[in-house]
C-alpha cells in the first residue's frame, strides 16, 4: 500500500503565507493605481519580495550585514508604503507625482540592491598558519651554514660512517606535525628539536629523526 504522508498544518506558515499574500495583492494595486498595468503590476510584488529574501539570506550568512540591513529596511519600506497606500489613506485614482516617479524608478533600485547582495565582495576566512616573521626569517637565515666557512673533509683520514637512521612509528610523525602546527599557529615561528623532544617526551636522538621528517 503506498505510504501516506501526513501534512501537519504550522500556524507561523500559515500567517506567513497570508501576510506574503496581502502584501503581493497591495503593491499589485499601487504599481496598477499608477500606470503599470498588465505584466508589470505582477512584476513590481515580486521585485519587492525577492529583495526582501535576498537581504534576508545574506543577514543569515553573516557577511556584509550593515548593507544587507540597508536593502532589507529598503525593500520594507517599500511593502509597507504599498500596504499603507491602499488602505484608503491614497486616493488610488489621483495619484501624486512624487509617488508615481518612485514607482517608475523601483526597479533600479531592485536591481542594484539585488546585484550587490548577489554578487556582493565576500570577506575570505582567515588562513591557520600565519604569514612568516622577520624573526623566523632572521633565525632562518642565522642557522644557514655558509659554504665558505664548511669543512674540507681529508682524503688521507677514513670517512666517517653514517649513522644508523632511527625508525620512527607513523602514528608518532602524525603525532609530531599537530605538535608543529600547533606550535606555529600559536607563536609563529616553527618548532625547535628541543620543544619538539619536551612535547613529545622522546629521546633526543628520536627527537631529531622525528624533526627530519617535518622539514
Amino acid at each position: 500500500m503506498p505510504r501516506l504522508t501526513v501534512v501537519r498544518a504550522d500556524a507561523v506558515l500559515i500567517q506567513a503565507v497570508i501576510a506574503g499574500a496581502l502584501s503581493f495583492a497591495h503593491l499589485h494595486d499601487l504599481a496598477a493605481a499608477v500606470g503599470q498595468t498588465g505584466w508589470k503590476a505582477w512584476a513590481y510584488p515580486i521585485s519587492v519580495d525577492l529583495l526582501l529574501v535576498a537581504a534576508w539570506h545574506r543577514l543569515r550568512s553573516g557577511t556584509a550585514k550593515a548593507s544587507a540591513w540597508c536593502w532589507f529596511l529598503v525593500a520594507l519600506v517599500a511593502s509597507l508604503g504599498a500596504n499603507v497606500a491602499t488602505a484608503g489613506l491614497l486616493d488610488l485614482t489621483d495619484v501624486p507625482a512624487w509617488l508615481r516617479i518612485l514607482v517608475a524608478g523601483w526597479p533600479a533600485v531592485a536591481f542594484l540592491g539585488g546585484t550587490l547582495l548577489a554578487h556582493g565582495t565576500r570577506t575570505p576566512p582567515a588562513g591557520p598558519e600565519a604569514a612568516p616573521t622577520a624573526k623566523t626569517e632572521s633565525a632562518a637565515v642565522s642557522t644557514t651554514p655558509e659554504s665558505s666557512t664548511a669543512p674540507v673533509p681529508n682524503p688521507t683520514q677514513p670517512a666517517t660512517p653514517a649513522p644508523t637512521p632511527v625508525p620512527v612509528p607513523p602514528a608518532l610523525v602524525a603525532l609530531a606535525h599537530k605538535v608543529a602546527d600547533e606550535h606555529r599557529n600559536r607563536t609563529g615561528t616553527a618548532i625547535d628539536t628541543s620543544t619538539l623532544r619536551a612535547r613529545l617526551g622522546v629521546p633526543m636522538p628520536l627527537a631529531e629523526a622525528i624533526a627530519a621528517q617535518l622539514t
